[in-house]
């Protein structure tokens, strides 16, 4: 899935959630899974957003990942225009560190989903996983990937804690 047309759109409200949802797109690389960066803005540009929504499946698009900040309706705009799975990642880009963009994002009304990560790297890692999971439903050998890194965590835990007696007893040493 690496090479070719773009599965998976990741959009932003802003450049300047760049930093956080390079995070989507560092998930989806890992993966193989060809994406398409865009900032569109549910406010600033709404004609835009919409368009963008509407033509997204007839480009090729499955999934898309929306991150905003603030009223964080971007999620909720392109759910609203198509009936592709919808993926939102509510940024701490206001006073409120994030809890705003959260409530907005996950608040949605009946029949207007959109899956609503956690606010910030972490809800665009997240992202970036359940959109591999979603496309893996179709793709084996992306199933077996999404299979070999959950592996890879579990033994990375296993490992961790293998060390921490020893780790332990350090710390206790220091004053």
């Amino acid at each position: 899935m690496t090479s070719g047309r773009p599965v998976v759109a990741v959009l932003m409200g802003s450049d300047s959630d760049l930093p956080v949802m390079a995070e989507v797109v560092r998930v989806l690389e890992d993966y193989g899974i060809a994406h398409e960066v865009r900032v569109l803005s549910a406010h600033r540009s709404p004609d835009a957003a919409a368009e963008f929504a509407r033509a997204a499946e007839g480009a090729g698009f499955r999934i898309i990942v929306a991150g905003a900040g603030g009223a964080a309706h971007l999620a909720g705009v392109m759910a609203a225009h198509t009936t592709l799975p919808v993926i939102g990642v509510p940024l701490a880009s206001s006073p409120l560190s994030g809890f705003d963009s959260l409530l907005s994002t996950v608040q949605m009304p009946p029949g207007i989903p959109v899956a609503t990560m956690g606010v910030g790297a972490m809800g665009a890692k997240n992202a970036g996983h359940l959109a591999a999971a979603i496309l893996a439903l179709g793709d084996a050998e992306l199933r077996q990937r999404l299979r070999d890194r959950r592996t890879a965590m579990a033994e990375g835990v296993v490992k961790a804690s293998a060390g921490l007696a020893a780790r332990l007893a350090e710390l206790l040493k220091k004053p």
